[in-house]
């Protein structure tokens, strides 16, 4: 006893457990998380669910594929994980590691791939049973996108979560919020990118597959795209090298800088679309309206250039082989061979149509057959002043040849304008057309 006692006082005191640990080693001590926490296996075990969207990454529309950062809670009643908070300290609530109790196996439907998630290895768990599990997920959804009102464009993507193999007499899915506080809840949604987000509606139904019914929750994420990028910096360049092209018309004719003019604005905006290819969607079914937007627009610069060059061919011929043509032959008996200013001089007339006899005999101007007659008479016995007066009727009639030669250039000049902007008007009004049908869409899409 004397030696005993001064032994047992040199012994430390094992450390007592801390309540925590002891509450933990408790629960799980014969815990087995393969098991459904039920004490009657006829139970149902009620998954609650709630959705909180956080931001949304990314829209591809070549893959049909959205990526967003939510947050995601799981509530759920485990009835191995009850205790009596007296017992311990009066804790209440405790953090168990995830992967040491059962948890649910519910999935997202649409689930493609996970991006980078921040991974929470522990739920909380009071003493009721309820165990919480909260978690912020980055995933990427397959999500059927409509791209053809793009840059104006409203995505409807659903997250649908199902127990992948629990049929709904086992577990069943249901709302922990309500479905009016879900859709509206817009607190954590970072608003200031490119998508503006609309409303979370929420549905619940069972699906049938292989005589089982399974409890399925689905959240449709509705989202609205902002424009304003895409307007001024796609649609506003493409708008003004139209104008442009426009008033290109107003060069004149005869000047030869028209083409080389349309011909630059057409390189300019081959350049322009081909720069921003990155910027717009990319679909295999169905072709964006802004991109049909762009290739009417450059087959309008082109048609514009067509036009500009038909007309200026035109103007570089002759009245006489332009009248060979069927077209241009209608155009001339309308509105040139009435008109004063197509004079029929001696040596340009048009009585060398087909339409007139090639045998008939012409008949001049009755000034120029004296003159042409008195040289006539002069050649036979020249002179110093003979040979003077036999020039100046030679400029008199060079000089008559060239006013003819101005007036019917000027003639044909003043039709081929007539022709141009006949032509001008026509691609005026199917430009205007095109125009007022594309604002009229997007307008109805962007205040829908």
């Amino acid at each position: 006893m004397l030696f005993s006692a001064p032994l047992a006082e040199g012994i430390p005191e094992k450390p007592k457990r801390s309540a925590l640990n002891q509450l933990t080693r408790t629960l799980l001590r014969k815990y087995d998380c393969g098991v459904r926490p039920v004490n009657n296996w006829t139970s149902i075990t009620t998954v609650y669910i709630d959705l909180l969207l956080q931001s949304v990454l990314e829209v591809d529309g070549k893959t049909q594929s959205i990526t967003t950062s939510i947050w995601y809670r799981q509530i759920w009643t485990d009835e191995f994980l009850v205790w009596d908070p007296e017992e311990f300290d009066g804790i209440n609530e405790i953090s168990l590691s995830s992967d040491a109790i059962w948890t649910p196996d519910v999935i997202i439907s649409e689930f493609v791939d996970e991006g980078k998630p921040l991974t929470i290895p522990y739920v909380y768990v009071n003493s009721s049973g309820m165990v919480k599990n909260y978690r912020p997920m980055q995933v990427v959804l397959a999500c059927s996108l409509e791209m053809y009102a793009f840059p104006f464009d409203k995505q409807n993507c659903s997250l649908t979560f199902r127990s992948w193999l629990h049929s709904v007499k086992e577990i069943d899915l249901a709302l922990w919020r309500s479905a009016e506080a879900i859709a509206n809840d817009k607190r954590k949604f970072m608003n200031d990118g490119e998508w503006e987000l609309l409303s979370i509606p929420s549905s619940y139904w069972l699906i049938h597959q292989d005589d089982t019914d399974y409890a399925q929750l689905q959240f449709n994420v509705l989202i609205r795209r902002r424009p304003l990028l895409y307007v001024v910096g796609l649609l506003i360049p493409s708008i003004f090298l139209m104008l442009v092209d426009v008033t290109s018309f107003s060069l004149p004719l005869d000047s030869g800088t028209r083409i080389v003019f349309k011909i630059s604005i057409l390189l300019g905006y081959t350049v322009f679309r081909v720069n921003l290819t990155d910027e717009l969607p990319h679909t295999a079914l169905r072709t964006p309206l802004i991109g049909v937007f762009f290739a009417v627009s450059m087959a309008m610069l082109m048609l514009s250039l067509t036009k500009s060059i038909l007309v200026v061919k035109l103007l570089h011929h002759s009245e006489a082989e332009v009248r060979q043509m069927s077209v241009s032959a209608c155009l001339l008996d309308k509105y040139g061979s009435v008109g004063p200013g197509f004079t029929e001089s001696a040596l340009t007339s048009t009585r060398t149509l087909d339409h007139i006899n090639l045998s008939a005999e012409y008949d001049m101007d009755a000034s120029l057959e004296e003159d042409l007659l008195s040289l006539n008479e002069i050649q036979e016995s020249p002179s110093g002043l003979d040979w003077l007066l036999q020039e100046l009727v030679t400029l008199r009639l060079a000089l008559s040849q060239e006013d003819s030669e101005s007036s019917a250039h000027a003639d044909w000049l003043a039709l081929c304008s007539k022709l141009d902007g006949f032509l001008f008007r026509f691609y005026l009004v199917v430009l205007i057309s095109y125009a007022g049908t594309l604002v009229m869409l997007w307008a109805s899409w962007s205040f829908a």
